[in-house]
């Protein structure tokens, strides 16, 4: 047998769509005043790749999201996936957001089974929703209610609940930020794990540089609002990463600085 060498930044096979983003801008109205959140944002994500987005807390990040995730057409610019305009949302987009959102009334299985559902296929997809509880680890709490559940088991149903549609684009709108430190790091490594094996490509806004560093192939910075790319750069260290990696710790150091927080390091 050949042994293939793989690109360390690349999970295994690529599952995932390509992104675009043209000259994107956009506002809100706000009592006849108009806040201006993106300023002509340009990015282009390839087929696989995982991008974090850091920046200033309010600066238009989580709106980017919901750009791309087709929640609401930007005010100017355009947004493509796979070479075709994001105009809605799309089974191939998935969002999950820093709270699960389960339903509290539905057991673990059924807040999974709730896009096959929705897309009457949950008779074909029943064994595609046990294995991605499965997968997440969660087959014993297959009958659990939301209630019954930790912070991070609750988490676990979330993604379950998006993987199960096979998205091209898994969006993370801070999936993390309500876990406690020890939760949030295991979950670190959960997400690089189903990403590295499914192949979707992945979009994430954290506040965490760290988690960052940790999780994407890339990183993007935003300026103040109305939010402006200030750096784009590759994360060049192969999977499984470990946080005492010097190199980490220069990305860290360097990440901070452009966030105006090199005093901090």
């Amino acid at each position: 047998m050949v042994a293939v060498e793989l690109r360390p930044e690349q999970p295994a096979a690529s599952a995932g769509a390509s992104l675009d983003i043209e000259n994107v801008s956009h506002a809100f109205d706000l009592d006849g005043s108009v806040l201006r959140v993106l300023d002509s944002v340009s990015l282009n994500v390839e087929p696989g790749e995982f991008v974090a987005l850091l920046g200033p807390s309010g600066c238009g990040k989580s709106t980017l999201l919901r750009l791309i995730a087709g929640l609401e057409p930007p005010r100017a610019g355009q947004l493509r996936e796979n070479g075709q305009p994001i105009t809605g949302p799309h089974p191939s987009r998935v969002v999950v957001f820093q709270d699960p959102t389960l339903f509290p009334w539905r057991t673990v299985w059924n807040n999974v089974a709730l896009g096959p559902e929705a897309q009457g296929s949950l008779k074909q997809q029943r064994e595609r929703v046990d294995a991605t509880i499965d997968l997440v680890g969660l087959s014993q709490f297959a009958k659990a209610y939301p209630h019954q559940l930790s912070g991070g088991m609750a988490q676990r149903v979330a993604l379950a609940r998006a993987l199960v549609n096979d998205p091209e684009i898994l969006i993370l709108d801070e999936p993390l930020g309500k876990l406690d430190s020890l939760t949030r790091l295991t979950m670190q490594s959960e997400i690089v794990s189903l990403w590295r094996s499914k192949g979707f490509t992945s979009i994430l806004v954290t506040h965490d540089v760290e988690e960052a560093l940790f999780l994407a192939t890339r990183v993007v910075i935003f300026s103040e609002r109305p939010a402006r790319i200030k750096a784009d750069f590759r994360v060049d260290l192969p999977y499984p990463r470990h946080r005492g990696d010097p190199r980490l710790a220069e990305l860290r150091r360097e990440s901070l600085a452009l966030l105006g927080l090199a005093a901090s390091w």
